[in-house]
C-alpha cells in the first residue's frame, strides 16, 4: 500500500467543526496556513480551471472581516436582527487565529458548469479541514446565507459571477478533541448489482 490507510481514515474520522468559542490564543504561524492553502490547490477540477481563491485575514484583518460579516447580517436580517448573533460575529473574529474567506472565480467562457466550479471548491475546502486537523488545529466552516449578497461580495471585491461558499475560522482548542459518529453505510448505501 503506498500510505498508511488506517492513518489517513483515521485523519478523515478525526476531522470535526470547533467553534472559536473553543480556540485558545496560540498563534498559527503563516507557514502552517500556506501549507493549508497549497493542499486545498490539490482538489478536483474539472477541466483545470482551478477556480479557488482565497482572501486570508490574520491579526487586526480578522477584525476587519468580522465587522464586515456583522454589518452584512445586520443588512440581512432586518426585521429578524438578533444582537446576539450580531454580537457572535466580532467575538469569533477576536477569539480566531485566521480567518480565510473561501471563493470561487467564475470561469469566463462558462464551458465548464457552475455547479462543477461550486464541487471543486468545495473540495477544496475539505482538503483545507483535512489538513488542519492533521496539524490539531480546530476548524469551522461558517456559510452564512448573506455571504451570497451584493454589500458582502463588494467587500470581497469578487465579480457578479463570483460567490463566497464561506468563511473557514481557525484555531488551537482548549478543549480535548471533540468525539464525533456517522450512520453505519448499511443505512446510507443501496448496492445494484443487476
Amino acid at each position: 500500500m503506498k500510505y498508511n490507510l488506517s492513518e489517513v481514515i483515521e485523519l478523515i474520522k478525526e476531522r470535526r467543526t470547533i467553534y472559536p468559542e473553543l480556540y485558545s490564543q496560540r498563534v498559527i504561524h503563516k507557514e502552517i496556513i500556506e501549507n493549508i492553502l497549497r493542499s486545498a490547490t490539490w482538489a478536483p477540477t474539472h477541466g483545470q480551471t482551478q477556480p479557488w481563491r482565497f482572501q486570508v485575514f490574520m491579526e487586526a484583518g480578522k477584525q476587519k472581516l468580522g465587522t464586515a460579516l456583522a454589518e452584512a447580517y445586520k443588512q440581512w436580517s432586518k426585521d429578524d436582527f438578533i444582537e446576539g448573533k450580531y454580537e457572535r460575529f466580532l467575538t469569533r473574529a477576536e477569539q480566531s487565529q485566521c480567518m480565510i474567506a473561501v471563493n470561487m472565480k467564475r470561469q469566463e467562457s462558462g464551458r465548464i458548469p457552475e455547479i462543477e466550479e461550486i464541487q471543486a471548491v468545495s473540495a477544496a475546502i475539505q482538503n483545507m479541514l483535512l489538513t488542519a486537523t492533521a496539524y490539531g488545529i480546530g476548524s469551522f466552516w461558517s456559510t452564512p446565507q448573506f455571504v451570497a449578497s451584493q454589500e458582502f461580495k463588494s467587500f470581497l471585491k469578487l465579480e457578479e459571477s463570483d460567490k463566497c461558499l464561506g468563511i473557514l475560522y481557525f484555531g488551537y482548542t482548549n478543549e480535548e478533541w471533540p468525539k464525533g459518529q456517522r450512520k453505519p453505510i448499511e443505512y446510507l448505501t443501496d448496492w445494484i448489482t443487476e
